[in-house]
């Protein structure tokens, strides 16, 4: 069997090598049914039950109010970049957003499509390299919500507060969902990928207050409008069986692990490790201000182009994959979710200082 790499990868990206091994395992023979998971009915007894014991574990762990549905949608996240404005805008309403990074950016572009869009904060102009405080932007106060990305994968920044409004409060939430404790009451929907901190690609998760489903208008396609698999349970029509089951099993792996709260711990201990590293010396140079820190992403460069290349290359070799970064702003990132062992950081950290002490001057 090839050793396991450290995977640093954005997203899909690594996930608990028990849930690995569970799956192979039930994808070939679910329970002892004699089929594999894959092969199940939706509405088969047995999915059933794991959709519903995926739900009641997500609920769980992120304490989620009786109020609030739990939907899992297929269609990526990007695709709630039109279905937000579409289901809660209608037409020529008013909502705003805070353009933080590539994921806002795109998911104004499509808000425009159906409304009226303030944008009072864009970091855009010092390439994306920090989120606001909460005095740098007013809320339109014809809004219907404030929408915002709670971390940005891309340029390795995070919102350490959440904004404050009397507003609805909308967050993709796709590469820090589960890192941290929040409080959902809070917002008015929550939405996320799974593919990072939740499981592989395939199932979108929405948190959506329930009388947030209401506001949809009449003339809004029936697979686009929420109420339509809130009323369902999520089984309107086949959902991504396979992804959620793989999420379900991610949740019961980080009950083990403690919950939220003890991945919170661990998640720090993690990004300290690396930015420590980062800070102690002008060889590396962290692309986010410190204030607006990812602990999920951390995205660096090194003195040029061709050292960072070749960093990339030689990490590789010694099983350290996925470090380059986008091509947005070149450079390196390291990707360190809930299921990426702090062994794995140890690792890159004393890589880095071998790297620099043999290629520096």
């Amino acid at each position: 069997m090839v050793d396991r790499v450290y995977n640093f990868s954005p997203g899909p990206a690594t996930l608990p090598v028990d849930v690995l091994q569970q799956a192979s395992r039930d994808i070939v023979n679910f329970q002892e049914t004699g089929m594999g998971l894959i092969e199940l009915s939706h509405r088969s007894k047995e999915f059933m039950a794991v959709a519903d014991n995926t739900e009641n574990l997500l609920r769980e762990l992120m304490e989620i109010p009786d109020n609030y549905k739990v939907l899992f949608l297929q269609g990526g996240a990007s695709s709630q970049f039109f279905m937000i404005p579409m289901n809660l805008l209608g037409s020529g309403k008013k909502a705003t957003y805070l353009n933080t990074g590539t994921w806002s950016k795109k998911a104004i572009k499509e808000a425009k499509l159906f409304g009226d869009i303030d944008v009072p904060f864009s970091s855009e102009e010092q390439t994306f390299n920090r989120v606001p405080t909460q005095d740098e932007y007013s809320v339109n106060a014809d809004s219907e919500y404030l929408y915002f990305v709670s971390n940005n994968t891309i340029y390795g920044t995070q919102f350490p507060e959440f904004p404050e409004t009397d507003k609805d409060l909308i967050s993709d939430m796709s590469s820090d969902i589960l890192s941290r404790k929040i409080d959902v009451s809070k917002f008015g929907l929550i939405f996320a990928g799974a593919q990072k901190n939740m499981g592989p690609a395939g199932v979108t998760v929405v948190i959506i207050r329930e009388d947030l489903l209401e506001k949809t208008p009449e003339n809004t396609p029936t697979m686009l409008t929420y109420k339509t698999h809130a009323d369902k349970g999520s089984m309107f029509n086949t959902p991504p069986c396979f992804a959620i089951y793989a999420v379900g099993e991610v949740l019961k792996w980080l009950k083990k692990q403690g919950g939220v709260s003890a991945m919170e711990k661990r998640n720090i201990e993690k990004a300290n490790l690396l930015y420590d590293c980062i800070d102690s010396t002008d060889y590396y140079r962290g692309h986010a201000e410190k204030a607006s820190r990812s602990l999920m992403n951390i995205s660096f460069n090194l003195p040029n182009a061709d050292l960072e290349i070749k960093f990339i290359a030689e990490a590789a070799k010694i099983g350290l994959n996925g470090l380059k970064g986008h091509r947005s702003i070149g450079g390196c990132r390291a990707s360190i979710y809930n299921a990426f062992p702090k062994k794995g950081v140890e690792k890159l950290v004393a890589f880095m200082k071998e790297f620099e002490a043999s290629n520096k001057g």
